[in-house]
């Protein structure tokens, strides 16, 4: 152990440093603060939880891919080219799918700038927190509201298709 003793004209402050690890020998402390109970090597608390082997852990999370669900990336491909074939106005889509990329890096820098400002994040989580109870209450609550909201997306769906 080691001591270190500070002295000044007022007063004399003695510091005592303990080692982390248990030692053979017990020393007494005077501390204002209660000690820590010993650390226990087993599990003596009572849980739900049940302890399962490795072997048996590591069993329980694999998973077998099926031959029917799985698919190949040169059917993959082939599907793409041939989608892509069939679209008239390549460089519309180009320009959608660029403006779409710097949208959303323009966003995730919007949402950087706004995070580092101080309270701003909190707030705007209380917004988001309160449009999400008016949405509930608003469309998701009542039966009558679902089927309103049910109605609103397939007119939306259907205008964005351009079958109105």
């Amino acid at each position: 152990m080691a001591a270190a003793v500070s002295s000044s004209s007022s007063m004399v402050a003695t510091a005592v440093l303990v080692p982390r690890f248990p030692t053979a020998v017990r020393t007494t402390r005077c501390s204002a603060l209660p000690p820590l109970p010993p650390r226990v090597s087993s599990v003596s608390f009572s849980s739900p939880v049940k302890l399962i082997p490795e072997s048996k852990r590591f069993s329980l999370l694999q998973t077998k891919a099926s031959d029917e669900t799985s698919a190949d990336a040169g059917e993959l491909f082939t599907d793409l080219k041939e989608k892509w074939d069939k679209v008239e106005n390549k460089s519309t889509v180009l320009l959608y799918g660029g403006g779409a990329v710097i949208a959303v890096w323009l966003s995730s820098i919007l949402v950087g700038a706004i995070n580092s400002v101080p309270l701003l994040p909190k707030i705007m989580e209380l917004v988001g927190l309160g449009y999400t109870g008016w949405f509930i209450y608003r469309y998701l609550l009542f039966k009558s509201s679902r089927k309103e909201l049910a109605t609103d997306i397939e007119a939306l769906k259907s205008k964005i298709a351009g079958t109105e």
